[in-house]
């Protein structure tokens, strides 16, 4: 096996935008893709590396960019600076990722009828948010990702099979929080699944993240649990 990568330029609403693909060379047919959507400080090589991880799996990986150009904020207030529009205007958020999807059905490496996406952080809340719209894809999977749903909620019916990975004692999605979350795919009729981590906070797959003050902190055992959780749901949509 060897796992090519390529940059993939696209646009949303005269944004420039590049992707990062990766694939593996010796399947020769179109394969079942993986959107991975990016945490707060945009597409950095974290992203990247999910997605050669996941082409390594036999899927094709696509690290999308939601703030155009790649940029990649290099502290908290970057950071916060570069995720803001979207969290202040959700439809925004929707048309970015959605510009992501519409770009991977086109690859020819990809089997346009078999896509799922994963996120992290910011990039959860993304995916969250593309199934919230009743998008055609078989299914997300949000890692430690925020939970509260765009305003007005979109009140379609989740196409999307939903598998939310999270910290239980994540500050930023608390449980009443995910219990709020569990009621609202219940209602839109998802197919959906919640793997909770005891005495685990937020960002726990990132092995940069070490701030308890900010509830940001790596958990080896949760990262290696969800990652295997996210294999075995992948398998059953997209295999």
């Amino acid at each position: 096996m060897t796992v090519q990568t390529r940059t993939v330029s696209y646009q949303h609403e005269g944004t420039a935008l590049e992707g990062f693909l990766a694939w593996d060379d010796t399947q020769t047919s179109p394969r079942p893709a993986v959107i991975v959507s990016h945490a707060w400080a945009g597409r950095d090589e974290f992203p990247c590396d999910k997605a050669r991880a996941l082409a390594e799996l036999g899927y094709v990986g696509f690290a999308l960019d939601m703030y155009g150009n790649a940029a990649v904020g290099n502290s908290a207030e970057e950071n916060s600076r570069l995720m803001g529009p979207f969290m202040a205007d959700r439809s925004l958020l929707l048309g970015r990722i959605t510009a992501a999807l519409e770009t991977v059905r086109r690859q020819p490496e990809a089997d346009p009828e078999s896509i799922a996406a994963i996120g992290f952080c910011f990039g959860g809340l993304c995916v969250l948010d593309l199934a919230r719209s009743g998008a055609d894809l078989r299914g997300v999977v949000s890692f430690h990702g925020l939970l509260n749903p765009p305003e007005p909620a979109p009140n379609a019916r989740i196409r999307a099979k939903v598998l939310a990975l999270h910290g239980w004692d994540d500050p930023m999605g608390t449980p009443d929080q995910v219990l709020a979350f569990t009621r609202e795919l219940t209602e839109a009729g998802a197919d959906w699944q919640l793997h909770a981590y005891g005495h685990t906070v937020h960002a726990f797959t990132n092995p940069r993240a070490n701030d308890p003050a900010f509830g940001t902190v790596y958990k080896a055992s949760a990262d290696r649990r969800s990652w295997a959780a996210m294999r075995d749901f992948l398998q059953e949509v997209l295999d």
